[in-house]
């Protein structure tokens, strides 16, 4: 019988000692972020876009909580550009996609929630290695995507640099 107990208790301690534990989460998360100087980049890429228009802009470079990484005004931008470009940017991170494709909702409930929130074209995500970094908004052109398109500017200054990562 003590034979028997035994090789029960070894037989499933062989098994336990087999079986791989999972943990259900993992104890911590990597997050991925900009650095200042990559931040800074895409903002100043974005300004230049739209200077080659002649257009003063504002642009913000948001972390992928929303949270401000660099903001620039072109001299001669409108001071009202630069928390316009703000909004922008956040409402393109909290959504993972550009501002002109968020017009729909400009009159949804979300609109009136004073969450900070600009359902217009103006910006973009900064995606890259199927990770989302930030985003990017401008403000200052008579036209919403022109100041997209300056945003796509500056996010692609960076983008092949992301992408290595």
């Amino acid at each position: 019988m003590k034979k028997l107990i035994a090789g029960t208790l070894l037989s499933i301690g062989a098994l336990t000692t087999s079986v791989p534990v999972y943990a259900e989460e993992p104890m911590v998360v990597n997050v991925a972020r900009l650095s200042l100087d990559m931040a800074n980049k895409a903002a100043m890429a974005t300004v230049e876009a739209c200077r080659e228009k002649g257009i003063p802009v504002s642009v913000t470079v948001v972390d992928r909580n929303g949270i401000v990484q660099a903001q620039l005004r072109d001299t001669i931008a409108p001071p009202v550009s630069l928390g316009i470009s703000q909004k922008k940017a956040y409402t393109a991170v909290m959504f993972n996609v550009k501002g002109s494709q968020l017009g729909d909702r400009a009159k949804s409930p979300l609109q009136t929630m004073g969450a900070g929130l600009a359902f217009m074209a103006g910006s973009t995500p900064i995606q890259a290695g199927g990770k989302l970094y930030g985003a990017v908004g401008v403000s200052g052109a008579p036209d919403g995507m022109d100041d997209e398109a300056c945003a796509v500017k500056g996010v692609e200054s960076i983008l092949e640099d992301l992408e290595m990562m």
